[in-house]
């Protein structure tokens, strides 16, 4: 009980933190809307956003009422539910599987989600096709995954981590052989300038399509981050304490997967930020999960937003984001070994 009592008392203690990171992340919003290639005021944007909240005729003008609503509103907050999904989603795979080095695409939902976008891509199909075929792709890839562990009549978390490394391999050369037989000039262009992931093209519709489900699969892992911590000690402590470790593991997995497979869908593959966020939060506010959960939620849309204005204004043309999260996250990461090295020991 006075153990339970501290944890809470200590939970209770870093929550300021995630207030602090939730003024940083509004804040943030408001300056991505304001800059860009061409830039607008904070005056400017407040008038644009509550004329079109409440009617009526802001006194705008007309192109930057256009600009605002149509196109940056939307790559704002698609990249604050990309950034949250792909750091709660890699919070959640490391914990339950008790590995600090696991990231959100371990299980192949980011290997299967670049095959279904590039059949989608070498049907010529429309935007929409490509996106519903990522998300169905990565949701095949990870029912694989969990499927193997079943047919050889096993739960261990070491057979699924290896059964996702079998289904990643067998995607990647199945994409390898679509890039193989794509068109050049534009089929493999495409595929490959989706792989590496963008904001560009996202609008209104694109977001809508998968933010109710993201939203559901991450009340659900919030509402689920005690008995995280539970998965957290172990399967056989977890046993004892009177968790459904099958039922708790697969409910997550399956949240984390739909959170995974909506973000690729809307920007492509994009790395490092599930696997990296988790990290920094555990450092701010420890490893329980009730703080931890939302501050990877909040990490990761601040750091996002951060990339995308990154390649937004970094030079002529639009710099896909997977490269600056790469250049940024490697290094970072790199150092979050070495100050964990005893740890991870």
């Amino acid at each position: 009980m006075t153990a339970h009592r501290t944890s809470t008392e200590y939970s209770k203690k870093r929550w300021p933190v995630n207030l602090a990171l939730f003024a940083v992340l509004l804040a943030l919003i408001l300056a991505c809307l304001c800059v860009g290639k061409y830039s607008l005021s904070v005056g400017e944007v407040f008038r644009i956003l509550t004329g079109s909240i409440f009617g009526g005729d802001s006194g705008a003008d007309p192109m930057d009422a256009k600009l605002l609503l149509g196109v940056r509103l939307p790559r704002t907050l698609a990249c604050c539910v990309v950034g949250a999904a792909l750091a709660l989603s890699g919070a959640v795979y490391q914990s339950i599987f008790r590995n600090p080095l696991v990231s959100p695409d371990f299980l192949g939902v980011s290997a299967g989600a670049c095959v279904g976008a590039a059949i989608a891509i070498l049907l010529s199909a429309a935007a929409v096709i490509v996106q519903a075929f990522a998300f169905f792709g990565g949701v095949l890839a990870v029912s694989l995954t969990v499927m193997i562990p079943r047919l050889l009549r096993t739960d261990s978390n070491i057979m699924l981590v290896l059964a996702g490394i079998i289904v990643s391999g067998v995607m990647t050369s199945i994409l390898g052989f679509i890039k193989y037989i794509a068109d050049p000039q534009t089929q493999l262009a495409a595929i490959t300038y989706w792989q590496l992931g963008s904001f560009a093209y996202v609008d209104n519709r694109t977001l809508l399509s998968v933010l109710p489900l993201s939203i559901a699969a991450a009340v659900v892992l919030l509402l689920l981050a005690w008995w995280i911590n539970v998965l957290s000690l172990g399967e056989q402590e977890a046993k004892s304490l009177g968790a459904k470790v099958s039922l708790l593991r697969g409910l997550c997995i399956v949240c984390a997967t739909v959170l995974t497979a909506g973000a690729v869908c809307v920007a492509g593959t994009i790395g490092w930020i599930g696997l990296v966020i988790p990290h920094f939060g555990r450092m701010l506010v420890g490893s329980d999960n009730r703080v931890l959960l939302p501050a990877s939620i909040l990490m990761g849309g601040i750091f996002m937003l951060l990339v995308d204005t990154v390649t937004r204004i970094i030079g002529p043309a639009e710099m896909p984001v997977s490269i600056l999260t790469g250049i940024i996250g490697a290094p970072v990461f790199a150092w979050l070994l070495y100050r964990q090295r005893r740890t991870l020991q």
